[in-house]
């Protein structure tokens, strides 16, 4: 009883162990991590997982095995969890709705926990076998993949603004992605394949700045991929594909969509000519303004320049005046001589 009051770190995963979770361990009342993965453990998951007993639990780790049942609504008193993986089980039923109570993953808590944690984990994060060590303590991750899971996505899973990764692919999940989804501005990767998803694609995901990693494969989702921000980082078709109702880059293009360029591009010729004429008629008057009060505005203002032109007028008007007196008295001659 005393070894076990102490225990800390419960690490037996990749082994063939079988049979249940030991009721036994719900005397631990400083665990901090479970990791039982990778074995042939069986039944649910003990409702004392989630107890005041464990409060501490950082990271709760059961994938791979042959679970069934729910998802215990005790898990959601695990204030302090980071991770949770209970992928590639048998789990049936809906995701819990209180997700929102894991406060470790909606706000920054206290950290009461030793940063010299060495122990090696492997965990699945942005699509491949990451090996983590005295970083874990950063890593906030649900997996739910690859389980029975049904019904819709919880809007609650919504509040979780700091969780990075969220995979709950290969299940039975039906409905809408949740617009709410937008608001976890700290998801890296999101993986909502290979359920029955219908609706189109929430354009609040587009204002996911951190989202590297997205599959959307394989639902029923339909209408236009989003446009903009993360989106256009999303070239490769395989992250949409099994959803025949969908289009756009980097998809075949949407119905209407040559007939809604080209009404655009005509739009712009027009405006474009409209905007021709208007700055030629523009730089017309302008033209005439600056030169008008530029020899108007001058001349107003300064006197000595005033009485020069005039002087100047004066003095052209004279030799005009000369020049066709002259002229008229050669024709008078010679009109004379003749």
């Amino acid at each position: 009883m005393g070894v076990l009051s102490s225990l800390e770190i419960l690490k037996l995963n990749n082994n063939n162990f079988g049979g249940k979770i030991p009721h036994s361990l719900h005397n631990c009342s400083v665990l901090k991590s479970i990791d039982l993965g990778g074995n042939k453990l069986s039944g649910s998951i003990p409702p004392w997982i989630g107890g005041s007993n464990v409060s501490m639990l950082y990271m709760l780790r059961l994938r791979s095995n042959f679970f069934t049942g729910q998802i215990p609504r005790q898990l959601c008193n695990l204030g302090y969890l980071h991770i949770l993986d209970l992928s590639h089980n048998n789990f049936s039923g809906t995701i819990p709705s209180c997700f929102n109570n894991l406060t470790s993953l909606v706000r920054d808590v206290s950290n009461i926990f030793q940063d010299d944690y060495q122990e090696p984990t492997m965990l699945t994060l942005k699509g491949q076998e990451l090996v983590y060590n005295t970083t874990i303590m950063l890593v906030k991750s649900i997996d739910l993949s690859s389980n029975n899971l049904e019904g819709e996505i919880p809007q609650e899973i919504g509040s979780l603004t700091l969780l990075g990764t969220l995979n709950l692919s290969r299940n039975q999940l039906t409905g809408n992605i949740p617009s709410i989804v937008g608001n976890m501005h700290g998801l890296e990767t999101l993986d909502l394949s290979n359920n029955s998803l219908s609706g189109q694609i929430p354009q609040t995901l587009a204002s996911l700045t951190f989202l590297a990693h997205l599959n959307l494969a394989y639902n029923n989702l339909v209408g236009r991929i989003p446009l903009g921000n993360q989106f256009q980082t999303f070239i490769d078709p395989s992250i949409y594909m099994g959803n025949p109702s969908l289009c756009g880059v980097p998809l075949p293009k949407c119905p209407g969509d040559d007939t809604f360029t080209a009404t655009n591009a005509k739009h712009s010729n027009e405006d474009g000519n409209d905007n021709g004429a208007l700055w030629f008629y523009v730089s017309m008057i302008l033209g005439f303004i600056i030169g008008f009060w530029g020899v108007c505005g001058t001349l107003l203002l300064k006197k000595s320049w005033r009485y020069a032109y005039f002087r100047f007028l004066d003095d052209t008007k004279d030799k005009v005046a000369l020049a066709i007196a002259l002229k008229v008295a050669r024709l008078q001659r010679k009109f004379h001589h003749v």
